[in-house]
């Protein structure tokens, strides 16, 4: 069971939409964008979006993408791991 707490953040929104990469960091929708917390549950960082993003997937051959469906616009963005792969 994961359970995401998003402190220090004034601005709106809760976790929603959680995916994983291959180093096991977890990405968590959440207030002003895409939270991800290391495989032990430290905050690396925040990816900034100027909406509420509501969930998330990985894409693309080598699975580096990270697309964010967010109120009214879709984005993507390349990182440097890949994501897990859902079962097939």
């Amino acid at each position: 069971m994961i359970f995401a707490e998003l402190k220090d953040s004034n601005k709106r929104g809760v976790p929603d939409g959680m995916k994983v990469d291959l180093q096991g960091n977890v990405y968590s929708t959440g207030p002003g964008g895409v939270w991800v917390f290391s495989p032990s549950g430290k905050l690396l960082g925040i990816i900034a979006v100027p909406e509420k993003v509501a969930n998330l997937a990985w894409g693309n051959n080598d699975y580096k993408t990270l697309y964010l469906t967010a109120s009214k616009s879709l984005y993507r963005i390349t990182l440097n791991v890949a994501g897990v792969r859902p079962f097939h």
